[in-house]
């Protein structure tokens, strides 16, 4: 994510094993900053898939 050529706009990543999710963003304003998201896990709660599912669409609309 740091290899970026883009600095002036933020980089997201995506961290999964299958079946636990998490979202990050990388700001390189000034100085790197990363955020990360909550923890989407699909083994406990079947419903944290339908959110996993709308942030992915969410960033494919960004990105577009």
């Amino acid at each position: 994510m740091l290899a970026n050529p883009s600095e002036d706009k933020p980089t997201f990543g995506l961290v999964t094993n299958g079946s636990d999710f998490i979202f990050l963003k990388l700001t390189t304003v000034n100085q790197p900053k990363y955020a990360m998201s909550d923890q989407f896990t699909l083994l406990k709660r079947k419903s944290e898939l339908y959110q996993v599912l709308s942030v992915l669409k969410n960033l494919s609309q960004i990105l577009s």
